[in-house]
């Protein structure tokens, strides 16, 4: 198999475990947890993973030295990506089905390029502007139908996962700048250790350690979360990102909307009208022609 292919097919499996968070969420909420609790559960599984990664970092030669100012963005960083971003998505996903909730979160993309136009003064061309038409007015039109009576929480659902990607943009502008200075794998298990932290301190303060007593597929389904669409994802997507560059797997990220639909009709029965697919449509592809393009430089990848 020729390394491309490998690494365009781990891209693919990246994709895929991502998008069958939502629907696993869904599937959770059925049981009765809260967000704030799955969210604890997921990362408290996914602890030992990332911690491991990142003793072997510290402890490896040759890695280089973290700096107190890089130690300090990772910690904002994590909170801001890993912690809130996530916790958003998911109290999000209590109103949204799992389709609508991955198109929402997918057009982070947009948000990175007005994020970098007004803070890292890149341009933002013709190219860009016509993405972020299309990708916003699809937007529209998937809500659209929501707009009538009783459809409130729909649009509640869908303000708070569009805060999550906006958070999670800030994360992929900020930590695009220390990712160059200590690593992508290193960057990314240590975000995640403070996300656990923070999640940790989140849960003691506003429901006490009591509401970890869930029924036994709760447990189920928060070990499958946090390794099959948290820790699996970030170092398959990062071996993918080593072989085939960001391009590529910019290109196959479009999957992860559609077969969080796919899964979503099939698994949970949820669907969507004409307008919504049309919209849909207009979000994919103008998150596809803002990200793809000539060069494009690894991202760290989201737990």
């Amino acid at each position: 198999m020729s390394p491309h292919l490998a690494g365009s097919l781990l891209a693919l499996l990246g994709v895929a475990c991502f998008s069958v968070r939502p629907v696993l969420v869904k599937l959770a909420y059925a049981h009765g947890v809260d967000p704030t609790t799955l969210l604890a559960l997921r990362l408290g599984f996914a602890f030992p993973f990332f911690a491991a990664v990142a003793a072997w970092h510290a402890l490896a030669r040759g890695n280089g030295r973290v700096t107190r100012r890089d130690w300090a963005w990772i910690a904002v960083l994590g909170f801001v990506g890993h912690y809130a971003a996530s916790w958003l998505d998911m109290a999000g996903l209590q109103h949204v089905g799992a389709g609508l909730g991955r198109l929402i979160l997918f057009l982070y993309p947009t948000i990175v390029v007005l994020l970098s136009a007004t803070f890292l003064g890149k341009p933002v061309g013709a190219r860009e502007v016509a993405a972020l038409a299309s990708s916003y007015a699809g937007l529209a039109l998937v809500l659209l139908p929501s707009g009538g009576a009783g459809q409130g929480d729909v649009l509640r659902g869908a303000a708070l996962i569009l805060g999550g990607a906006a958070l999670y943009a800030i994360y992929l502008v900020g930590g695009s700048q220390v990712i160059r200075r200590v690593g992508a794998m290193r960057f990314s298990a240590n975000a995640n250790i403070v996300s656990f932290l923070a999640i940790a301190i989140h849960l003691s303060v506003e429901r006490g350690t009591s509401t970890l007593v869930q029924p036994l597929p709760v447990y189920g389904l928060a070990i499958v979360i946090a390794i099959v669409s948290t820790v699996l994802p970030v170092f398959v997507v990062a071996e993918a990102l080593r072989r085939v560059g960001a391009n590529q797997v910019a290109l196959i990220g479009a999957v992860g909307p559609v077969v969080a639909l796919v899964l979503g009709h099939a698994g949970l029965d949820e669907s969507m009208t004409t307008t919504e697919l049309a919209g849909a449509a207009l979000i994919l592809g103008g998150v596809v022609f803002v990200t793809v393009r000539p060069e494009a430089g690894a991202a760290p990848g989201r737990g």
